[in-house]
């Protein structure tokens, strides 16, 4: 098999051939047939390419061509975000009466559809510990009918035993579905230890360079085909443009991505016995409960951390404040360092119980490491903590 970079640029070559060297922008709503049976089987052909843009794109399929080869999956397709991946592919598989389980440290979007769009449709959700692997098979029932993991999640950084989550479902027949954003198939690819389907929001480390909303699905064929047909429904369709401006974002990931693992871990430990951080979260780091089931799992820990800072919700937006570099932004996985609280994000995308039981803490700031000089950024966050801890916040001064 060969290896990633030249995965990433070649494993199109055959979808769409042309003799230039950059494919081409097909910037076009609709394809014309020479008859009327080439017609009848375009307009069928799923997640084809020559029929209408809403049903299939050379372009789409020049990315699904690429992601597919790096997750190690049969088939993969693109949709207009990374929320529309996973509510597209949740309304295909679930129906009312069913069951899903999910994870308490889960990036706040699906944490929304678990909690507020699943109940609407009749759908029970039960969300569980991911560090604990028993959990999962405790939450199962007879109606159980997916399971969505998120490993390294949002913004914890916990990790799930993915071989364990994928060995249960299987015995049990109910489908595994992982988003893999953070790790990206450079550090992990689920589809290696047993779940059936993986999922990205793109316009992250897949794209990298934030000029793009995308979302994409990998896996089997036949699954992804049940997931089209609600696509083709909803019509969260990719652009041309952004399909094109992905594939070029992907021929790049396996040589961003280990600036991006060796900026998260500088960062890491240089923040790890800082006076103003009580706590760092990262993977990559030994002190991390779960550092042994990463290393087993993951060949990187990737460019996302998140920190605590000891002054609480003060300290974090203070320490934003002063960043150089990292600049206050919700997304991540660019070549550019980005900084979030989620505290002040997630107020608008949960309620007060809701956030307070993610087990977020309001000084918790996540810091997305872009492909900058390793000695900058560990300077500027230095410099922003020792900022922070020399200027006592009201929480500290309340706890003296």
């Amino acid at each position: 098999m060969s290896g990633s970079s030249t995965v990433a640029i070649h494993a199109d070559r055959g979808v769409q051939p042309s003799r230039a060297v950059a494919p081409p922008i097909y910037q076009t709503a609709t394809f014309w047939a020479d008859d009327a049976e080439q017609f009848t089987q375009a307009a069928v052909h799923r997640r084809g390419q020559g029929f209408y843009t809403r049903y299939g794109n050379p372009n789409h399929a020049q990315v699904a061509a690429v992601v597919a080869e790096l997750e190690h999956t049969e088939a993969a397709m693109v949709t207009a975000s990374g929320m529309a991946a996973l509510t597209t592919a949740v309304l295909a598989l679930v129906s009312a009466g069913d069951h899903v389980i999910g994870q308490q440290s889960t990036y706040g979007g699906t944490a929304s559809v678990l909690l507020n769009l699943l109940p609407r449709l009749g759908v029970s959700i039960t969300q569980v510990d991911q560090t604990d692997r028993a959990a999962f098979e405790r939450a199962l029932t007879p109606q159980t009918r997916l399971i969505l993991v998120e490993s390294p999640s949002n913004p914890l950084l916990q990790l799930t035993d993915l071989r364990a989550v994928a060995d249960l479902a299987r015995a049990h027949n109910v489908l595994t579905m992982a988003d893999n954003t953070f790790a990206t198939p450079i550090n992990q690819r689920p589809a290696d230890f047993g779940i059936d389907l993986v999922w990205h929001s793109a316009t992250k480390y897949l794209n990298g360079h934030s000029d793009v909303s995308a979302g994409v699905l990998a896996g089997p064929a036949q699954l992804l085909d049940r997931i089209w047909d609600v696509a083709v429904l909803t019509g969260a369709v990719l652009g041309p443009i952004d399909a094109w401006l992905l594939l070029r974002g992907l021929r790049t990931l396996p040589l961003r991505m280990p600036r991006h693992n060796a900026n998260g871990q500088a960062l890491a430990e240089a923040l790890h016995d800082h006076p103003a951080v009580t706590r760092v979260h990262y993977p990559g780091l030994a002190s991390h409960p779960q550092h042994a089931l990463a290393a087993g799992q993951m060949s990187g820990f990737g460019g996302v951390l998140a920190i605590e800072l000891a002054g609480g919700f003060e300290a974090a937006d203070a320490f934003l404040g002063r960043l150089r570099y990292a600049r206050r932004s919700a997304s991540l996985g660019g070549v550019e360092s980005l900084a979030v609280h989620p505290a002040s994000m997630w107020r608008g995308m949960l309620s007060e119980q809701q956030l307070s039981d993610s087990g977020v803490p309001p000084g918790l700031v996540r810091l997305a490491a872009g492909t900058e000089d390793t000695a900058d950024l560990v300077d500027d966050v230095l410099a922003a903590a020792d900022a922070v801890a020399a200027v006592p916040t009201t929480a500290q001064e309340l706890a003296r």
